[in-house]
């Protein structure tokens, strides 16, 4: 009946173009992989005692438009990614409570507004967590999730289940290269890497930089994620030279077509 669940599972996520699927036993938050690691109260049994399953799912943030960031265009991109893991989730739960398995999706944000950031910078839940406990990825120096086909430029979403479904394995390869281009052009300064592989950040500064940037409509930041070079997707793209951000005078026509975007569309 597991592996028939899980098989069931993935068929659904086919069908709903999910690239990205992974599975956690709810036992793994309670034997941490590493440390500092979260208070018991985040966990999913202390969410919803009934899950025995995390079933992870994984969008892809387009690197083109994420390029452009901060930009009008990099944010639809944000909102139409966040709906679709809302959405998609939603239907997984809805598919494992028809099948008699009590279930629940997770939204992919566990706030209200940037505002509420401000005021405690951490969600209910940590799907970046998640997804890395559900064998999708490692941490990066910038807090990400690093995954192979992505790199740290997917947002993740999950379902919260009684099912026992079988788990996925743990990544063991280390993605993160270490190059610290993430922490030298986080524009936030919320990035250090002497905590490195803890991957702590200074949520407060960067929160206040994405309620910055969301006061003119072009939130949210974005840019250690563009500028990782880990990843499928650079390949797919051409943008296996991440230098390509830090020297216009040898890319003009993309700074400038940046630039463009970037000129239209804020506050």
């Amino acid at each position: 009946m597991k592996a028939y669940l899980k098989r069931r599972l993935l068929e659904k996520c086919r069908e709903m173009d999910i690239p990205m699927i992974g599975i956690a036993d709810v036992e793994r938050w309670e034997n941490p992989p590493f440390h500092p690691w979260m208070p018991e109260e985040f966990y999913p049994k202390s969410i919803y005692p009934e899950a025995r399953s995390v079933v992870v799912i994984g969008l892809p943030i387009t690197l083109p438009v994420l390029e452009t960031s901060p930009s009008i265009f990099y944010r639809e991109l944000y909102s139409t990614v966040n709906a679709l893991l809302d959405q998609h989730t939603y239907r997984l739960a809805n598919l494992l409570n028809e099948m008699g398995f009590p279930s629940l999706f997770v939204p992919r944000d566990g706030y209200a507004s940037i505002d509420a950031l401000l005021k405690k910078p951490v969600a209910f839940f940590s799907h970046r967590h998640a997804a890395f406990l559900a064998g999708l990825g490692t941490f990066g120096v910038n807090n990400m999730l690093l995954t192979p086909e992505f790199g740290p430029r997917v947002r993740f979403g999950s379902v919260f289940t009684s099912a026992e479904l079988p788990p996925d394995p743990l990544m063991k390869d280390d993605l993160c290269t270490r190059c610290m281009r993430c922490i030298r052009m986080c524009p936030a300064r919320a990035l250090d890497g002497r905590d490195y592989p803890l991957g702590l950040t200074d949520k407060n500064a960067c929160a206040a930089y994405s309620a910055e940037l969301n006061s003119k409509g072009i939130s949210p930041c974005g840019i250690c994620i563009k500028v990782c070079p880990v990843g499928a997707d650079r390949s797919l793209f051409d943008r296996n030279d991440a230098s390509i951000y830090s020297h216009d005078e040898r890319f003009p026509r993309h700074h400038s077509a940046w630039r463009h975007v970037r000129s239209y569309g804020g506050k």
